[in-house]
């Protein structure tokens, strides 16, 4: 796995900055912008897809009413990596390969694409009177279901015969009035079929000629299945699975992300980490918000130490298209202070969202991060502070960036579960224009600049933490210079200092620390 640099990566929808993939490309062609970033993540719909914003992809083509092919020359002509998101566990109902197999049902070529429920279960259970084969207890206590029920969607094939095709994710069937059914959902792909293997590796194909530098691996976990087994981050298959995906990516220059929440205590991303890979630093967003709220660096500290003495590579981030981790932190925060965080962020404005379905566990607070500071502008400049001190590649969500607040309004437009839409306001082209001029834009912009062009932030340099009392020190040392942020995290004060043989220079001020 090749090594990516360690520069800010700004993280948007392809129309999340005036209404297309253009604007973002104007924003990040804006003298004030320009140097701040290395990379974009530019999100999913920025393919062809049906549902989820883009997490249901019915082909990795261009999506023409967000971009097209001279949005993403330009970025490259910018000297912008992307980062893009490849979905290993399904495909919308929508695909050309799902619409074959409904069809020609049992003579595609694409009936072993997906997996076929009863077939994968045969010899476990019963059959039902819907037609859906019911493991017995023993073969299912251990899975790890996203929804209630069965992950089924029955489908109907040419001559009424109906099967059911493992769902794990989102459907809905819709009948019209002459009694045609429409499928709308996410569909699991079969692994094993050399039909799914050689979409794997078209696909990652297609990605690297878009400019994609890294691939996010999202719902990898949920891909590789066995009887008998719970079907979420089965090893050993999980991992050869990634090394497989890792054979096809390496030739193209790709690096991979592999995406996955747990708890910390489970040890997860050390085993990605283990392996060879980037993994996401889901903690920070949690222990940043919790070093304010009790005036305390410790536990931030321990987390940015277990990175330096393991080597950890991380992408990490603020704020994000999804909600702010709470699951993450279980095992590395005590779980009466995540809590109280939880309880600080609901009074701030937020929505907590349950683990798939299931009451009292948390997964997510769903809010903008500046609604989780408590809307204050010096909080937000000294938590993007950290993050750019914090080790780790730091990935930048556009609102955070323009101090979004809660879009409560979305949320409603979103209807039943458009909770997440309370962080993904779109934002107009004189709303960039008008934020571009507020000072805690500037500022932000600045310290990614900063981030971005001071060579002290190499992969190699020496990184030391210290957090007492309520003040938080951060180093890098390499090449003989020194970039040093000194914070305290009861006034939000910081200070931001770089010194080398020509001397000592305060970069930034904020307040007397």
């Amino acid at each position: 796995m090749g090594l990516i640099d360690n520069h800010p990566m700004l993280n948007a929808y392809p129309d999340s900055l005036g209404n297309t993939l253009a604007g973002a490309v104007a924003f990040l062609q804006d003298e004030r912008v320009k140097g701040a970033f290395s990379s974009f993540y530019i999100l999913p719909s920025l393919f062809c897809s049906d549902l989820d914003r883009g997490f249901s992809v019915v082909e990795y083509e261009l999506n023409n009413e967000n971009a097209t092919q001279s949005d993403l020359d330009a970025l490259r002509e910018l000297g912008i990596g992307l980062k893009l998101d490849f979905v290993l566990n399904h495909l919308s109902v929508q695909s050309p390969q799902f619409q074959n197999l409904l069809a020609h049902g049992e003579n595609s070529p694409y009936r072993d694409f997906f997996l076929d429920w009863n077939r994968f279960w045969a010899g476990t259970g019963e059959v039902d009177e819907t037609g859906v084969l019911v493991p017995r207890q023993a073969y299912i206590r251990e899975m790890f279901f996203r929804k209630p029920g069965l992950p089924v969607l029955m489908v109907e094939f040419p001559g009424g015969v109906n099967k059911p095709y493992w769902n794990t994710f989102y459907q809905q069937v819709d009948v019209d009035g002459d009694g045609k059914k429409r499928y709308l959902g996410q569909m699991d792909l079969d692994i094993r079929s050399p039909l799914v293997r050689e979409f794997y590796r078209q696909t990652l194909e297609r990605l690297a000629g878009f400019g994609a530098k890294i691939v996010r691996l999202d719902a990898f976990a949920y891909a590789p299945k066995r009887v008998g087994a719970k079907n979420f981050l089965n090893e050993p298959d999980i991992w050869e699975l990634l090394q497989d995906i890792t054979d096809m990516a390496t030739p193209l220059g790709l690096s991979l992300l592999p995406e996955i929440h747990a708890g910390y205590g489970e040890k997860i991303y050390e085993k990605i980490a283990a392996k060879g890979y980037m993994a996401y630093d889901f903690f920070l967003p949690g222990l940043i918000l919790d070093a304010f709220e009790t005036g305390s660096g410790e536990y931030l500290a321990r987390w940015a130490q277990e990175l330096v003495d393991k080597g950890i590579r991380t992408v990490n981030m603020l704020g994000c298209h999804d909600g702010i981790p709470a699951l993450d932190l279980k095992g590395l925060l005590p779980e009466e202070r995540i809590q109280r965080l939880i309880s600080v962020l609901v009074q701030r404005g937020g929505f907590v969202k349950d683990l798939h379905g299931e009451k009292n566990v948390y997964y997510q607070v769903n809010a903008t991060y500046y609604s989780a500071l408590g809307e204050d502008d010096r909080r937000l400049l000294l938590a993007r502070a950290i993050q750019l001190f914090m080790p780790g590649k730091p990935q930048v969500w556009y609102l955070d960036l323009f101090a979004g607040k809660n879009d409560y309004k979305a949320m409603e437009r979103a209807g039943a579960g458009g909770h997440k839409e309370i962080n993904r306001t779109n934002l107009t082209g004189k709303q960039m224009r008008e934020g571009l001029e507020k000072e805690v834009v500037q500022k932000q912009l600045a310290l990614l600049k900063f981030r971005s062009q001071c060579p002290v932030f190499r992969r190699d340099a020496e990184v030391t933490i210290h957090a007492q009392g309520t003040g938080l020190a951060i180093t890098w040392q390499a090449n003989g210079q020194t970039a040093t942020l000194q914070a305290n995290l009861a006034t939000a004060a910081f200070t931001v200092r770089v010194s080398h043989k020509a001397g000592v220079r305060d970069i930034f001020q904020e307040g007397a620390v």
